[in-house]
């Protein structure tokens, strides 16, 4: 069974606590900037491995340094918390991966 998606008001309250994360073609969606491309790569790296012990998969796109990823559950038909978590896991490995703030 899906999970429930999240909307509404519960949607704001879960964005404001995802710094970087915005809604895009209903999506969550962010762009990472890395120092150069091994960095980015590096980064899809360690998401893969997460995202694949979790069997939930981004949509990304990369470019030199640049990450685009777009995060739904298609079998609920929009965001839930399996792309909140891996939302999450994302910032934190950016911010080991950089040093910096998740919101940069």
């Amino acid at each position: 069974m899906a999970a429930a998606p999240i909307a509404g008001d519960a949607l704001d309250l879960t964005l404001a606590k995802l710094p970087g994360w915005g809604i895009d073609q209903e999506k969550l969606y962010r762009e990472f900037v890395f120092d150069d491309f091994n960095a980015a790569f590096g980064f899809m790296s360690r998401v893969a491995l997460a995202a694949e012990a979790a069997n939930h998969h981004p949509e990304w796109f990369n470019v030199y340094n640049r990450v685009r990823v777009h995060l739904t559950t298609h079998d609920a038909g929009g965001i839930t918390e399996r792309d909140v978590d891996l939302a999450r896991r994302m910032n934190l490995y950016f911010c080991q991966l950089t040093s910096r703030a998740p919101e940069e």
